[in-house]
Order: structure tokens, then sequence, then C-alpha cells
């Protein structure tokens, strides 16, 4: 298995904090079952000085960076316009955090 990093910030336009509400649900959903799949280690909020969520962190366990991009073009913050600005950058746990990644 492969960890890749997920890094997203929020579109900015006005009703972009009103569809990350929208789309949370099915985004939570989904996050419950990449865990249970064990292929999600840690996901966070990124926030702003007032706590409002304006992006994500998520450090992802995928065999392929290919079935990462199938999953990513599925995800309802991406199919929902939430996020904006995506970066994925290649990662890999140490032994000493692999306890994160629950067995599929």
């Amino acid at each position: 298995m492969k960890q890749f990093i997920l890094i997203a910030y929020d579109a900015k336009d006005e009703g972009a904090y009103e569809r990350r509400m929208k789309a949370r649900p099915a985004h939570m959903a989904g996050v419950d079952i990449l865990r249970n799949e064990g292929k999600i280690a840690c996901g966070i909020a990124i926030t702003d000085d007032n706590g409002k969520m304006i992006g994500s962190v998520m450090i992802m366990n995928f065999p392929s960076r290919a079935e990462f991009d199938t999953w990513l073009a599925t995800e309802p913050y991406v199919t929902g316009k939430v996020w904006d600005n995506i970066t994925v950058l290649n990662g890999q746990l140490p032994p000493t955090f692999l306890d994160l990644i629950k067995a599929a």
C-alpha cells in the first residue's frame, strides 16, 4: 500500500461554506467506509482563526495512485465543488504510526 497526503482548501466564494455543510454528511460517511477499509489513517479539518472549516488534510492508504485518483473523483467534497485547491503528495507512515491504518 502507498500513503498519500491530501491537502485541500475550500473554494472562497460566498456559497462555499454552505456547500461544505451540505456535502459533509456524505463526506463523513465516506470517511467511515475508508477507515473500515484501511484506506485512511487520519484526517483533520483546516480551520481559520475563528474555528470555521476552510479545508481538509487526510493521510490516505491506497494500493496505487490510480486507485486513489478514482476515489478522489467521487469524493463528495470534489463532486460538490467544496474543495477548490487540492494538493496530493506521496508519503510514507513510519512503523510507529502504522497502527493508525485499520486492516481491511
